[in-house]
């Protein structure tokens, strides 16, 4: 199934960083954000990361939740947040159902060579549980999260 703006996102549930399950159905109601990213505590995961921890503040007067997903486990996931004092959640997603359900798994070419991988992307998920917004491929990471926070802000106004 392909993430399409409009659309129904698909169902998932998770595990967060408290070993808590977190499911798109008790979840929805707010826009949400989920950025999938490749593993915690990396340069560029960090950096997407840090960047939605500085603009929490912006991104909280819009109402949105916003969820990291990678294939980390919740112990991981705890040392990332407190290390960098992430004031979202992150979920795993070990087997990388959900992630290839939101096409942010499958091929992709690092430095010439194709290699199946995470792929840096992000989906903004309507109240009603729809695709409001999706970057199929995240390339500066670092400047990623200013634009998600435009697009919540635009998707406020509208």
């Amino acid at each position: 199934m392909a993430i399409e703006e409009g659309k129904a996102a698909p169902a998932f549930t998770l595990t967060d960083t408290n070993g808590e399950k977190v499911a798109l159905k008790d979840i929805k109601g707010d826009y949400i954000v989920l950025y999938f990213y490749p593993r915690d505590d990396t340069p560029g995961c960090t950096k997407e990361a840090c960047g939605f921890r500085d603009l929490w503040a912006d991104i909280g007067k819009t109402g949105a939740k916003v969820y990291g997903v990678s294939p980390d486990d919740a112990q991981s996931h705890q040392k990332f947040t407190e290390k960098y004092g992430l004031p979202f959640n992150l979920l795993s997603d070990p087997t990388k159902k959900m992630m290839e359900r939101y096409d942010a798994y499958g091929e992709k070419n690092m430095y010439g060579k194709k290699t199946m991988g995470v792929i840096r992307s992000t989906v903004i998920i309507d109240p009603r549980g729809k695709v409001a917004k999706h970057w199929r491929r995240v390339a500066k990471a670092a400047d990623h999260p200013q634009k998600v926070l435009e697009a919540l802000q635009a998707l406020m106004k509208s």
